[in-house]
């Protein structure tokens, strides 16, 4: 072979080589958090503080990543997640996301609970281009994808919800005279400005009593005790687990019999309504998207036995029947999905194009006839809610799943 045949061989072998080379690095695309082993995961939760009931979320999440980790991981890598305590305290959340982004340097921040908490850290997400991914709180201004293209929500938006129960109002109780309590911070404003949006021009003429709390306060049964001499027939209750509780157990001892509406939030069985007594508790009305560990028609359904499997396996010190631990699972399940899809590029930019390209995606935990789907212009994964009322020891549904989008 001639010199210059064989220097072209060369060539031609080292432009293959060169090609191969950089189709590999091509097909490998990392971000700040993310390498050939190892995804970081930030996560921010109420361990403490007025809102720890929500704790066991993040609890659930670190226990059903260790079991996907013991399987091998995502696409061979471990999930390195990273949960910090913010006492549901705005600045605290503010000092904690700087810590996750800043120091501990993860790809996302998932799943972090709290309207004030997430709103407090909302601008200093996007300005840094770091996914706020998955947040727990269904506030309705998480889908903004044109403002705030790193924020997405997962729960059903709380307008949503109370416009459901403003449409059931008006249709079986259109004289009902209505008493509110809400939570004095976005999360209460939000499912208030639902409630009223949905009664329209008769918000006016049927809310005869609005009573705010702080999360500061002990208790919230002087509110109760106003909101009873209103003489209201229909109580809405806009509270987190704690005082959800309290006015369950304020509502009954106190001999007020209204129709009681429960936000979602609230309607966990282990961690509001055995507390409250379930005495105490019958008849209240509430909505749901996913399936209640307590109610024993989801004994031989496949997805629930899954989750049963794992509460035993892998995380047995967790309550099923606490509602926090079913939302931890359905929304760890979604987030590794989205993992998924992203293969080898984990760029946070392709992680919220691929959390905004879900396509009828089932967390099997999810009540059946509900789905998650999302677009680059829809930053609401799931819109679809079934009222239940509270029987015995257990929810029981009632009526067809309901659509409500509310945009942000």
């Amino acid at each position: 072979m001639s010199a210059t045949k064989k220097l072209a061989v060369l060539g031609a072998a080292l432009a293959l080589l060169a090609t191969s080379g950089s189709a590999a690095l091509a097909q490998k695309k990392y971000d700040t958090g993310a390498s050939d082993t190892e995804i970081k995961i930030g996560n921010i939760m109420p361990y403490s503080g007025p809102a720890s009931a929500y704790g066991v979320i993040g609890r659930t999440e670190a226990a059903y990543f260790k079991k996907v980790n013991d399987a091998g991981g995502i696409n061979g890598r471990k999930i390195n997640f990273i949960s910090y305590d913010d006492a549901y305290s705005p600045p605290k959340a503010v000092e904690q996301a700087r810590k996750l982004v800043e120091s501990d340097e993860v790809l996302l921040i998932f799943n972090s609970l709290g309207t004030p908490s997430n709103s407090a850290i909302q601008k200093y997400m996007n300005s840094k281009k770091v996914p706020q991914l998955f947040v727990a709180t269904g506030a309705t201004k998480w889908n903004d994808p044109k403002d705030f293209p790193w924020t997405m929500g997962w729960q059903p938006n709380y307008q949503s919800e109370t416009q459901i129960y403003a449409k059931y109002i008006l249709k079986n109780m259109p004289n009902a005279k209505i008493a509110v309590l809400y939570q004095n911070d976005d999360y209460g404003k939000d499912y208030l400005k639902g409630l009223k949006d949905g009664l329209g021009q008769k918000a006016a003429s049927m809310i005869v009593a609005e009573e705010s709390f702080e999360t500061s306060q002990p208790t919230i049964d002087s509110n109760i005790v106003k909101l009873k001499a209103s003489n209201a027939d229909v109580f809405i209750d806009i509270a987190t687990p704690k005082f959800a509780a309290q006015a369950i157990k304020k509502v009954a001892e106190i001999g007020w019999k209204p129709t009681h509406f429960l936000n979602n939030v609230s309607a966990s069985v282990g961690s509001v309504i055995k507390p409250a007594g379930f005495e105490n508790a019958q008849d209240i009305i509430s909505a749901a998207y996913l399936k209640d560990a307590s109610d024993k028609q989801w004994d031989n359904d496949p997805g629930m036995k899954e989750f049963y499997a794992f509460m035993a396996k892998d995380f047995p010190e967790g309550d099923k029947l606490d509602g926090g631990t079913v939302v931890g699972f359905g929304v760890a399940q979604t987030l590794v999905q989205v993992l998924k899809q992203c293969g080898d590029n984990l760029t946070r930019e392709n992680i919220m194009k691929q959390a905004a390209s879900l396509k009828d995606f089932r967390t099997e935990v999810l009540l059946p006839g509900v789905k998650i789907n999302t677009a680059a212009n829809d930053f609401a994964p799931i819109s679809q809610l079934q009222l239940m009322k509270f029987k015995g020891e257990k929810w029981e549904l009632f009526g067809e799943v309901i659509s409500a989008d509310v945009g942000g």
